[in-house]
């Protein structure tokens, strides 16, 4: 990534950069269902904006029993299923299409298991961008700011926390957007927009002057998220699945810092657990 100039912020998404990613959940289940890697995401993908996922995202339902039953219908959705398995076999087989015939019916799936999974696993620090976090913070040279697409969880949720953002994580950032406190979720664009008024307000009242779009620097594992990012006039950098010591190795380019936690630079792999759904 080429950097113009020298940034204020580094703007930061939280889930698969600064802690691990619950993506890495999500391909381990596919994987151990025997069905195309990619499912839950493209099932989540078609129903937004209104969406289940998406609205829990925002903030507009709590989580509570209708939202696993809904986000469970989600992924048995017929008519998306056998439009993501068509496509994922002709992909395989030089753009050769099936007949309704060949397409299987929809892997039977534990929507909260899954999810419950998902943010279990990702309640864990990364241990690439983590230390990259700390080394950042004790320099002071720049504006630490986070805006993620977050849930909030309900009282006696083993993951609720009081104040919600009070982790060794969130704990570093100057300013933290999160979607569903603010009912917005990336990309929409006002979410940036929002984060942009916010970072300014922030340098303003700490004797930092102002901020404007190109001075941020934003990091997230979605290539739409960025492309947002990007139109907003932000910088961006790309953060692969199980290889964030790539994005702590771009910002070391940017800043000019030593950031590598010195954890082995070896990329995470699948796992493969005892199925928990059948086709």
């Amino acid at each position: 990534m080429a950097t113009q100039r020298q940034p204020k912020v580094l703007l930061f998404d939280i889930g698969g950069v600064c802690v691990v990613s619950p993506f890495q959940a999500i391909l381990d289940y596919e994987l151990s269902l025997g069905i195309p890697p990619g499912w839950v995401n493209y099932s989540i993908s078609q129903t937004k904006p209104h969406g289940f996922w998406h609205r829990l995202e925002r903030g507009a339902i709590p989580m509570d029993q209708a939202f696993f039953a809904g986000f469970n219908a989600d992924l048995h959705h017929q008519g998306r299923w056998h439009a993501f398995y068509t496509r994922e076999a002709a992909k395989k087989k030089n753009g050769h299409q099936l007949s309704s015939s060949d397409v299987p019916p929809v892997p039977r799936m534990d929507g909260e298991w899954l999810f419950n999974e998902m943010m279990t696993a990702s309640n864990h620090p990364d241990p690439w961008m983590f230390p990259a976090l700390q080394k950042l913070q004790e320099s002071g040279r720049y504006i630490l700011a986070a805006l993620s697409n977050t849930v909030i969880f309900p009282v006696g949720h083993p993951l609720h926390a009081e104040p919600p953002f009070d982790d060794p994580v969130r704990r570093i950032f100057d300013v933290f957007v999160s979607s569903a406190h603010v009912g917005m979720r990336k990309p929409d664009p006002k979410i940036y927009q929002y984060a942009l008024e916010q970072v300014d307000k922030y340098a303003k009242d700490h004797g930092k002057g102002s901020v404007g779009p190109g001075d941020i620097v934003f990091l997230d594992d979605i290539g739409e998220n960025l492309k947002e990012a990007k139109r907003q006039g932000f910088q961006t950098i790309k953060v692969p699945l199980g290889r964030t010591y790539e994005a702590v190795e771009a910002l070391e380019r940017i800043t000019g810092l030593q950031l590598d936690g010195g954890h082995p630079k070896i990329a995470i792999e699948p796992r493969y657990p005892a199925p928990k759904a059948k086709m």
